[in-house]
């Protein structure tokens, strides 16, 4: 072989050689270029087809409501429990209702009491006391009314019978001398048991006069009464009985106003 076909000969071998080196660089590149740019590759129609859009599953949402919204019926032990309590706020509703009046009927009955023992007239107290106590305890008003007008006062019942103890100790004009002869030595002397008050009229008007300054009326009257000389102090017991019926009067309306017995609704 001469050397101008082996120059020919190796010329075309390495022309053949470098287009397969071209060919597989250029196919390499291809390939790497579509790989990595999608917008060729889509336009040549060799990209893969994108993957559909996930869609987001959200949780199962309870259905909402229209219309009213709906309660929940009260049991039986609800009702009963709520029952209590309503009785429970009434009672004491009416225990308050109860103090008051009660502490409203006593302000009146201690305010008539000391009226009466001031020997004042009553005023706007007997509105009072016939709007609190007249309906139950009529009797009983009338009588602290009534007295009122004709006042007798403590003190005044004691400075009299001081001035009646002569008389009070002495005989009526009915006895005779001799029992008034006897009466005067049983004063002097007299014999009784230990236990029993002495009995002659001295002692009786010194209890009397003592059990009054106490402010029992109703033990000095009586004492009175047994005196040789009550006869002649007629005016002065019916004084004393007057008294004696208008405290009692008083005690009552004080004890229904303690007791609520008092008008109704008062």
């Amino acid at each position: 072989m001469n050397a101008s076909t082996y120059r020919t000969g190796m010329s075309w071998s390495a022309r053949l050689l470098i287009g397969l080196v071209l060919i597989l660089a250029g196919a390499a590149a291809a390939t790497w270029g579509l790989a990595h740019y999608q917008p060729a590759a889509r336009f040549l129609g060799v990209a893969s087809p994108a993957p559909p859009p996930q869609r987001l599953i959200s949780p199962p949402q309870a259905p909402q409501q229209t219309g009213q919204p709906q309660i929940a019926e009260p049991t039986d032990a609800q009702i009963a429990e709520l029952e209590q309590r309503v009785a429970r706020v009434e009672n004491a509703t009416q225990r308050a209702e109860g103090f008051a009046g009660r502490a409203d009927a006593l302000v009146v009955a201690f305010a008539a009491r000391r009226a009466i023992d001031r020997g004042v007239a009553l005023g706007y107290l007997e509105n009072l006391l016939v709007d609190r106590f007249g309906a139950q305890h009529q009797p009983a008003v009338a009588t602290i009314v009534t007295s009122s007008h004709q006042p007798v006062r403590l003190n005044d019942l004691i400075a009299e019978y001081d001035t009646l103890g002569p008389v009070l100790r002495q005989g009526g004009p009915q006895d005779s001398w001799w029992t008034n002869f006897r009466r005067e030595l049983g004063s002097l002397v007299e014999i009784h048991p230990a236990d029993r008050p002495a009995a002659n009229p001295d002692a009786r008007y010194r209890r009397a006069a003592e059990r009054l300054a106490a402010g029992d009326a109703d033990q000095a009257l009586a004492e009175t009464m047994r005196l040789p000389g009550a006869s002649r102090a007629s005016d002065w017991v019916a004084k004393a009985r007057r008294y004696i019926i208008v405290h009692r009067a008083l005690d009552e309306i004080e004890s229904a106003a303690l007791l609520g017995g008092t008008n109704p609704g008062r």
